[in-house]
């Protein structure tokens, strides 16, 4: 959402797009933002008495930085690579060795 907007959101405008019905409580997308924020994966800048929140990230980046934390949180890190890669499609396996290729040269 925040990286696909063309400028900076506030939270209203956050919960609007996110649910334009209402139900969603303004201070769950407050406390989001903030953990983002505090996560540096978002930015923010004082607009009034609120704050402007930016995306720092693309969505690529956002998905590598999850993967990466998933990974971090396994004692045994060559187990789950293993299994990922072994559960990748054909097209994407290459793809990864093709990319692992590249950072040896």
């Amino acid at each position: 959402m925040l990286g696909e907007a063309a400028t900076a959101l506030t939270p209203a405008e956050v919960r609007d797009r996110l649910d334009p019905s209402g139900t969603l409580s303004y201070s769950t997308v407050v406390t989001t933002l903030t953990r983002l924020h505090d996560k540096h994966l978002a930015t923010r800048v004082r607009d009034g008495r609120a704050y402007r929140y930016s995306a720092t990230a693309d969505p690529s980046a956002l998905t590598a930085w999850r993967m990466g934390k998933l990974l971090e949180s396994e004692p045994d890190r060559a187990s789950v690579l293993t299994r990922f890669v072994s559960a990748l499609a054909e097209d994407d396996e290459q793809l990864l060795r093709g990319l692992l290729d590249k950072l040896d040269d």
